[in-house]
């Protein structure tokens, strides 16, 4: 069977870089062949999370600014790992989400003009996937459940947690169908919290140290989840919006400080995992004895040991996605090379039982070259 390379970019929620996944896609059969992650400066990132107060020209020029930016990512990765653009067949991208507000009159934007990805590699590249699930009825959110039953939907049951800006989940397996959901925080709070607390100068908690080393308001963490979204049944999607600066002030006053911030990482953090320990407790389907993580927060050993604590009374096991050789970062990226690659095919590239949305849909707009 012909083997194509394609694509892949990702913005996150954390708003701090984008990933590159450069994948090789075989039938059903996905394998990452090269990954790179370029950071973004701290101003941009600032800038970034604060996008969505921004007036419609200054909107508008970020728009742009980004994808000029990533045209010059893509660039830089491609002369890196010597890949010829002309042996890409299509590049995915996500977009930078800047507002995200499901519902029945919901809308949601991301930006980052695809336009010039494509102008600079003379390839076709598929983008703003969201919008035609939510005119569909959907979410818009998560979109990674498919590329999780696309990969695992025929073996045994296993759930998938992505820890970006905010966390997700998805089930899938043989004699499972396939449905995900947002978990509630993901790094957002942690990165925030950290970013507040020292001007900047940090803008996240490197290896989970100052959680490790603090001790979390047991009480306060489980109050937390006691707010409606968490006992929501899916599907159900949150935005970055849901869990910024203000949030930490009105629920740990006085903690945003050096004196009092490994105790508020040690909370935040477990805050995340014990999210997660409640959605796979509420929702797992029946047999699945295995969670699989992916994205930034895996790279944090205090999150996952906290993950791993609270599911292993329930016999589950915690493991990294890297075990299975796909960089916890590349997973998403990987993702949207693979919904390009069937955009383009006009295949399915879909999964409404995650998002909610009336049927199956070929998501994304393409720009040709």
């Amino acid at each position: 069977m012909k083997k194509n390379l394609i694509m892949g970019l990702m913005s996150g929620t954390s708003a701090d870089g984008l990933s590159i996944a450069l994948c090789e896609v075989s039938g059903r059969s996905l394998a990452v062949k090269a990954f790179g992650n370029y950071p973004y400066s701290a101003a941009l990132q600032a800038r970034l999370i604060a996008a969505k107060d921004l007036r419609a020209p200054e909107l508008s020029a970020l728009n742009f600014e980004l994808g000029r930016l990533w045209a010059g990512m893509v660039k830089t990765f491609c002369r890196r790992h010597r890949v010829a653009y002309k042996s890409v067949a299509v590049i995915g991208s996500h977009g930078q989400t800047v507002w995200h507000a499901p519902g029945e009159k919901g809308h949601t934007l991301q930006i980052g003009e695809a336009s010039f990805i494509a102008e600079e590699t003379g390839r076709p590249v598929v983008c703003d996937f969201r919008p035609a699930d939510m005119a569909a009825g959907g979410e818009g959110a998560p979109l990674i459940p498919f590329m999780d039953e696309y990969l695992f939907g025929r073996g045994c049951p296993v759930a998938l947690q992505n820890i970006g800006g905010v966390g997700n989940i998805a089930f899938a397996g043989k004699g499972v169908k396939t449905f995900g959901f947002d978990t509630g925080p993901g790094n957002s709070l942690m990165d925030t919290a950290v970013a507040a607390i020292t001007g900047g100068r940090l803008s996240y908690d490197k290896g989970g140290a100052w959680a490790a080393a603090g001790e979390p308001d047991l009480r306060k963490v489980y109050a937390l989840l006691e707010a409606p979204f968490f006992s929501r049944r899916p599907p159900k999607s949150l935005d970055r919006s849901a869990y910024t600066l203000a949030f930490i002030k009105n629920n740990f006053p006085g903690q945003l400080n050096l004196r009092r911030s490994r105790d508020l990482l040690a909370s935040l953090n477990l805050f995340t995992a014990a999210s997660i320990a409640q959605a796979f407790g509420s929702f797992a389907p029946r047999g699945t004895r295995e969670l699989i993580v992916s994205g930034g927060g895996a790279l944090n050993p205090a999150l996952m040991d906290n993950i791993a604590a609270l599911l292993l009374p329930a016999g589950v096991r915690t493991r990294s996605i890297a075990e299975l050789g796909i960089h916890p970062l590349a997973k998403e990226p990987a993702c949207f090379a693979l919904l390009a690659w069937l955009a383009l095919a006009g295949e399915r590239n879909h999964c409404p039982s995650a998002t909610g949305a009336r049927g199956p849909r070929v998501l994304g707009k393409i720009i040709r070259p």
